[in-house]
């Protein structure tokens, strides 16, 4: 396993805007279990011609695929833009346990990026889930990426 002492939230997040910086649009996610990172993605929606392909869609099909499993119970993802319904529905559905986000939908909306205007907290409160949700990790750092 690969971790050591500089392995924290805020290099997590850093990995995640580095990745972000080789999309189509600049979101990136990083799952992280046990302090390893496990996955990164970047938004594939032109490249694919995929509307789903989004970083945190990208980054959960990838790990769930190399583990031959649907469940990422105990596994976080960190990820440079709040996640829209779309994704958090995923996140539900996979069972992620944390979502740590950057930039929210509504600060995303300021800098004119489209957006549905409902917070992943709304959708995760309508689930039966309880994914713990750290909101506005880094997020000018985050918000810099749409300037």
């Amino acid at each position: 396993m690969l971790t050591s002492a500089y392995m924290n939230p805020e290099y997590f997040m850093r990995l995640a805007l580095a990745e972000a910086k080789k999309g189509d649009a600049p979101y990136g996610a990083v799952i992280v279990k046990d302090n390893e990172v496990m996955a990164l993605a970047h938004n594939t929606v032109k490249r694919d011609n995929d509307p789903s392909a989004h970083a945190e869609i990208n980054v959960i099909r990838s790990l769930t695929a190399k583990l031959k499993n649907p469940s990422l119970e105990g596994y976080s993802i960190y990820t440079t833009g709040e996640p829209c319904p779309m994704c958090a529905t995923a996140c539900v559905w996979s069972s992620v346990s944390e979502i740590i986000y950057g930039a929210s939908i509504q600060d995303l909306i300021t800098v004119h990026q489209s957006q549905i205007n409902i917070s992943c907290e709304e959708v995760i409160a309508k689930s039966f889930r309880n994914i713990k949700i750290t909101k506005g990790f880094l997020k000018n750092e985050c918000l810099e990426l749409f300037k």
